[in-house]
């Protein structure tokens, strides 16, 4: 059997959503948010800035996202 690597960024989060006791759903839809993040940014999370949050959640809300669905990036 092989091991993907998981980043420490990742493994940080999956150990927060973890402690809070989120079920499998959820750390799998945060994950994939994140992961749309990312894309959105064109580099690592890591590196974004509250403002490249806010230009994420404009895009998100533009591209007919719901608001509890944006809210969920406050927990993050």
């Amino acid at each position: 059997m092989t091991e993907t690597a998981i980043s420490p960024l990742r493994q940080r989060m999956i150990d927060d959503m973890t402690v809070r006791h989120f079920v499998e759903k959820t750390r799998t839809d945060y994950i994939r948010q994140v992961r749309r993040f990312a894309a959105f940014l064109g580099r690592s999370p890591e590196t974004a800035s509250p403002e490249d949050m806010r230009q994420f959640q404009l895009h998100l809300t533009e591209s007919g996202v719901t608001p509890p669905s944006c809210s969920s990036w406050n927990l993050i």
